[in-house]
């Protein structure tokens, strides 16, 4: 059974910094892709950055030059280092891993960027 957990949301001020982290249940090269989306009250679910199991890395156009996506296979867990944090980025954000006949979800974790 595929686990994803994410962790690392809260509450930071605008400008702040948090470093949220997916943890898989296994190798996270079982994925082709790992995708962390986020959705907003009322608002539908947005991507938010993609790493493939190739290392190769991409952002949507409202993260660029803040978010950082990146992986430690050694520990199973993928992160997304969220700086300059701006109140629009408050959302649950949520890990997910793809392979060639699959789609797994982890739970979600809120971030609120208030101040």
């Amino acid at each position: 059974q595929v686990q994803l957990v994410e962790s690392g949301g809260g509450l930071v001020q605008p400008g702040g910094s948090l470093r949220l982290s997916c943890a898989a249940s296994g190798s996270i090269f079982r994925f082709y892709a790992m995708i962390w989306y986020r959705q907003a009250p009322g608002k539908q679910r947005e991507l938010v950055a993609t790493i493939t199991s190739g290392g190769s890395t991409s952002y949507a156009d409202s993260v660029k030059g803040r978010f950082t996506i990146s992986r430690d296979s050694a520990k199973n867990t993928v992160y997304l280092q969220m700086n300059s944090l701006k109140p629009e980025d408050t959302a649950t954000y949520y890990c997910n891993g793809r392979t060639s006949g699959q789609n797994y979800w982890g739970q979600g974790t809120q971030v609120t960027v208030s101040s």
